[in-house]
């Protein structure tokens, strides 16, 4: 799972960027960059969750 918040985090990277580069509306960029932020947020979190059942299970 680890892997996949790995992937996934670029993905809500490049979809703020592309949505700086595309939208010319503000109310439509913010909301693209909002969703690519929190693309971004739920990928860290499930890096941190592969992480931590990793190491609860060598324990």
């Amino acid at each position: 799972m680890k892997y996949a918040g790995l992937l996934v985090m670029p993905a809500g990277f490049f979809l703020s960027i592309a949505a700086i580069l595309l939208f010319p509306d503000s109310a439509q960029r913010t909301a693209f960059v909002l969703c690519g932020l929190a693309v971004e947020a739920m990928g860290v979190v499930v890096a941190v969750r592969g992480h931590m059942q990793l190491r609860s299970e060598n324990r």
